[in-house]
């Protein structure tokens, strides 16, 4: 095959491509693990630290990834994205601490309380453990 001249601009258009696929970049979780200390990890459920306090850490999250649903409740925020929900506390020593869960199987089988308007199912599968509305995801 003949080379074709005049191909000068394939390789900035590679590159621009490549950018911008990265910063399409994975969501909140990638993000949370790419700006965040992580501290422990317990099978779906990652745990890390923030030196910032609960809001500014929430808005940071938010403005990297927009969640399908956000509530408070006590201090806590917590932010519902399609695998995950995010729940931002306030960390003892200052700062926050930012929990991870992967929802695949626990939240969809109803292992969560009620967590507000937007976070369906509003309470636990089968309706028979637990109230459902006491507002508290712990």
């Amino acid at each position: 095959m003949a080379p074709v001249r005049g191909r000068t601009w394939f390789a900035p258009v590679m590159v621009a491509a490549a950018i911008m696929l990265s910063a399409c970049g994975g969501g909140a979780k990638d993000f949370i693990a790419d700006n965040y200390s992580k501290t422990s990890q317990d099978g779906d459920v990652v745990l890390y630290s923030s030196k910032d306090p609960v809001g500014t850490t929430v808005s940071r999250i938010v403005d990297a990834d927009e969640p399908a649903a956000r509530s408070a409740d006590g201090g806590n925020e917590y932010l519902r994205y399609d695998d995950d929900i995010v729940t931002v506390s306030s960390a003892s020593g200052g700062g926050s601490t930012i929990k991870v869960e992967d929802i695949d199987g626990t939240y969809r089988s109803g292992g969560y309380a009620y967590l507000g308007p937007g976070f369906n199912p509003g309470s636990p599968a089968g309706g028979s453990s637990g109230s459902g509305g006491s507002g508290s995801a712990k």
